[in-house]
């Protein structure tokens, strides 16, 4: 109302400006003009402040309305906080035995793996007896219990080298091989000529298209074996008719790699033949490793197995099979006595209350080579330059259990 009334008050201040002079204030038309423009004037002014206060009603009733508004959003906020943060407790809840229930499913896979694993391991166990079994299914069932006698040959001057008669032919000839590398091999008709130089005729020279390495030759079925020199593993299957290479293959599981006995100096890879056929023997990883032995096929040249013993190459000599049962000579130092401490049987047929003291006659220095010869039934070992026969005494093994 005050703002009102300052108005009208300029409102007669500006229009007493605009009055006519004195002696035109009696004119009634005049008078009469200037009333009635106040009339209007008023009247609007009233629909101004009317105006006015009904904005200033609305404006109070909305100011009301979003106090209330804005209370009632707090108290929805309250509320939603709390559902909220109890929702977050429900997930965590929740995560926590999801993480609970995928742990025992993880438990669950691992026993279920743990017992697949140890199904499948006895599989494999079983099938690896089996393979064995096959492998070694030959008539042979005897085991050595001594050595019977000794018999000297031959004496030559060569410390190194290996002689032998085919494992498994009838043929009288035997074979002589001189020192740890060279690729000459002498033929004889028989043991006689062997052991009488002056016997006719003389030996067969037969000159190799590759030189030999070590003293772990062997002739099977008419095919000299032997490791191939300037090579860690190469085995050489040679055919002594033709004169010419029959096939080769290389020796896995790290063969040729160290000596496979610690008083043979250049023997890296030790061919054997028994009753089962062909062998290899060579040291397994390290310093003095024990021995790995591998069967191999002859016709092929594949390897059939392998196994790793419990014979060390150290103060070992040398080694031979008989019966598919691996026997290992020891000494001290390459001399004194020289004793079997060491049989390895992959079928299992032989325990350690069934091994007796395995002695050979005492000889000066240590075995070059000791070979079984199947047919004959003995050994044919090189000592020192001696060409020697050992006689032996066998058992039949404890039947399977």
């Amino acid at each position: 109302m005050l703002a009102l009334r300052r108005t009208s008050a300029f409102l007669v201040l500006l229009f007493s400006a605009f009055l006519p002079p004195p002696q035109c204030a009696q004119d009634p038309g005049m008078v009469h003009y200037i009333y009635q423009r106040f009339r209007v004037m008023e009247q609007g002014l009233q629909k101004c402040t009317q105006a006015t206060r009904a904005y200033i009603q609305d404006f109070r009733e909305f100011s009301k309305n979003i106090s209330v508004m804005l209370g009632q959003c707090q108290t929805h906020t309250s509320e939603y906080k709390s559902a909220v943060d109890n929702l977050a407790l429900r997930v965590e809840r929740a995560q926590r035995e999801i993480d609970y229930l995928e742990y025992l499913r993880e438990s669950d896979l691992c026993v279920e793996s743990e017992d697949k694993m140890l199904a499948e391991k006895l599989v494999q166990e079983a099938e690896e007896e089996k393979k064995i079994q096959t492998l070694l299914n030959a008539s042979c069932d005897n085991m050595l219990t001594g050595i019977k006698s000794l018999k000297i040959v031959k004496k030559t001057m060569d410390t190194h080298g290996s002689w032998m008669k085919d494992a498994v032919s009838s043929s009288p000839k035997v074979y002589f091989l001189i020192g740890s590398r060279n690729n000459t091999v002498w033929e004889f008709a028989n043991m006689r000529a062997l052991m009488e130089d002056s016997t006719k005729p003389g030996p067969r020279k037969l000159i190799l298209t590759h030189s030999w390495q070590g003293t772990g030759q062997v002739i099977y079925k008419g095919f000299l074996f032997f490791h191939n020199q300037g090579t860690p593993n190469e085995i050489i299957k040679y055919n002594l008719q033709k004169r010419t290479v029959e096939d080769r293959m290389l020796l896995p599981g790290g063969a040729g790699r160290a000596l496979v006995y610690q008083h043979s100096p250049s023997t890296y890879i030790d061919l054997a033949v028994d009753e089962h056929g062909l062998w290899a023997i060579h040291s397994g990883p390290g310093i003095h490793g024990h021995l790995v032995l591998t069967k191999i096929e002859p016709g092929t040249l594949g390897v059939e197995h392998s196994w790793d013993t419990p014979c060390g190459s150290q103060d070992a000599e040398a080694a031979f099979l008989l019966c598919g049962v691996l026997y290992v000579v020891y000494s001290s130092g390459g001399h004194g006595l020289h004793r079997i401490t060491c049989v390895y049987d992959p079928r299992g047929t032989i325990s350690e209350e069934d091994l007796p003291n395995l002695f050979f006659p005492k000889r000066p220095r240590s075995h070059s080579m000791i070979h079984y010869n199947a047919r004959d039934k003995q050994l044919y070992a090189w000592n020192d330059g001696n060409q020697i026969i050992y006689k032996l005494q066998t058992k039949r093994k404890q039947p399977l259990k």
